[in-house]
């Protein structure tokens, strides 16, 4: 199979940094959800009341995994918004990221009288992440960036205050205009 095959490189690109964002946010998305499930379940002594059941979820045993989980959300979707060194410095750390996240996971399968399948999804969310940030680092200097016209110019329009349309220069001169019959939308 030749490059060719697969298509230009730039569209090779966006496609590769749309699977890593994916990767990223669909890892720290099931970890996050995972984290917040009913792990595990203790009986409780209700006095002259019928004995219940009281649950504890991830993110009451484990905190941090939860924490880490929504920094992995935010830096998947901040990967769309950098480029060059910051996109790869970002990977490397969601990539760290998902590792913590994904050792989370292995402590709560360790865990007794834990349920097994709200760790392990954690596990494979944090995985996930790591792979997806992984990736990120591997091949972002490859990627395209967000484009210049998102960014603002410093102040200069090229046009002097009195040769702009009175409309940018403000309501007030908008006004003045159509009081001595000049149409203000006009440059």
């Amino acid at each position: 199979m030749t490059d060719t095959a697969v298509g230009p490189p730039a569209v090779r690109g966006r496609r590769e940094l749309a699977y890593a964002v994916l990767l990223c946010l669909a890892g720290a998305g099931l970890a996050a959800w995972a984290v917040t499930r009913s792990w595990s379940t203790d009986p409780t002594a209700g006095g002259s009341l019928a004995p219940g059941r009281s649950g504890r979820t991830g993110a009451d045993l484990l905190p941090w995994v939860s924490a880490l989980a929504y920094v992995g959300l935010a830096g998947g979707g901040a990967v769309l918004a950098t480029g060059g060194r910051l996109r790869r410095l970002l990977g490397v750390l969601l990539a760290v990221v998902g590792l913590a996240v994904a050792v989370g996971g292995g402590v709560g399968l360790g865990e007794p009288g834990v349920s097994r399948l709200w760790p392990a999804l954690v596990l494979v969310g944090g995985l996930a992440l790591a792979t997806g940030g992984a990736f990120t680092a591997w091949r972002a200097g490859r990627w395209p960036a967000m484009g210049a016209r998102y960014e603002r110019r410093a102040g200069s329009t090229g046009l002097a205050d009195a040769d702009r349309p009175a409309v940018e220069r403000g309501t007030r001169d908008a006004w003045d205009a159509l009081d001595r019959g000049e149409d203000p939308t006009v440059s």
